[in-house]
């Protein structure tokens, strides 16, 4: 998905996934003859060619998320970037540096052991010879699905960088409350070097939740009476309200349920299910996590259907062209 929103003024020339589901998907719309099938600590630095514009980074989110199990940058699978960045750091000493690196990650990597793995990334990137700031963008501005995430842009330093690219001081959407106190924790030289970049932010509307939703979905098929029966009792009273209200409107709206762990009213932990109205998804997360799939809701009066989200309607949900 990184390549599809660069778009075809960009020649891919090096790619990289062990997940052989993913590799599967790239393969069928780009083609084999630059995916590298394996673990990226298994990469020699022969293997990257020429000196790339680009290099764009995305690793695994758990041990850095603020639901996974904080392990941080000595995860192993956040470690990740550590033979990444090795890999870099050889290419650097070939005298091939990148113009620029892009690591995109989750918002929980400013936090991570009290931000030392956000400000241990930064500093690899800014001793290399870089100029590093970063911004935190919501796929909400673009699609009605709400996903905020990490993107660390690294520039090459050298050039003067235009000055329609830098802000004076953090400005806008994109360096919020979480971004800017994590670079305010950052020492006195990290700072004077960090970078704040200029990033417009979307002027027309977004289509929303309902326009992506199919009546004849593809890959799934709606819930019996008795499953949807299901999912409503696991509502507190709040949210079956939310239902009746919708009823009340007589007309088809299409809410989004996802199953979360709650404690009652004794404090016992029980499974929940919410539903929201408001023309969002929630942020989409694979199953393999532990995560539930999100459900979809239909009301049109007193007549309400369930099912999960189709494989393209979540792919919508991302941005993914038709």
């Amino acid at each position: 998905m990184a390549r599809l929103g660069l778009g075809e003024a960009w020649r891919c020339t090096f790619a990289n996934e062990w997940s052989e589901k993913k590799a599967a998907t790239y393969l069928r719309r780009f083609g084999a003859d630059e995916l590298h099938i394996r673990d990226v600590a298994e990469l020699e630095p022969s293997e990257l060619p020429g000196i790339p514009t680009l290099v764009w980074a995305s690793f695994p989110c758990q041990d850095l998320s603020l639901a996974g199990n904080g392990a941080g940058l000595s995860g192993d699978r956040s470690g990740t970037f550590k033979p990444f960045w090795k890999l870099m750091l050889e290419i650097i000493r070939q005298g091939r540096q990148p113009r620029i690196i892009v690591l995109e990650n989750v918002v929980g990597t400013l936090t991570s052991h009290n931000g030392k793995d956000f400000a241990a990334i930064v500093d690899a990137l800014q001793s290399s010879g870089y100029r590093v700031g970063a911004l935190v963008m919501d796929a909400v501005k673009f699609l009605p699905q709400s996903r905020p995430r990490l993107f660390i842009v690294a520039v090459q330093a050298g050039p003067r960088l235009p000055s329609c690219l830098i802000l004076t001081k953090a400005s806008g959407p994109w360096h919020t409350k979480s971004l800017r106190t994590a670079v305010e924790k950052f020492p006195v030289e990290m700072r004077k070097a960090w970078v704040w970049w200029n990033v417009p932010t979307p002027s027309h509307p977004t289509v929303t939740f309902s326009d992506v939703i199919e009546d004849e979905p593809v890959g799934v098929t709606w819930h019996t009476k008795a499953e949807t029966e299901h999912i409503l009792s696991l509502m507190s009273p709040l949210h079956r309200k939310k239902i009746q209200k919708a009823q009340l409107l007589k007309r088809r709206i299409v809410g989004t349920v996802y199953r979360r762990t709650r404690p009652d009213e004794n404090g016992t932990r029980t499974q929940r299910a919410e539903i929201r109205f408001d023309q969002i998804a929630g942020c989409l997360r694979t199953p393999v996590g532990g995560s539930s799939r999100q459900t979809i809701v239909v009301v049109e009066g007193s007549r309400i259907r369930s099912r999960l989200l189709s494989p393209r309607e979540a792919a919508r949900l991302m941005g993914v062209p038709e």
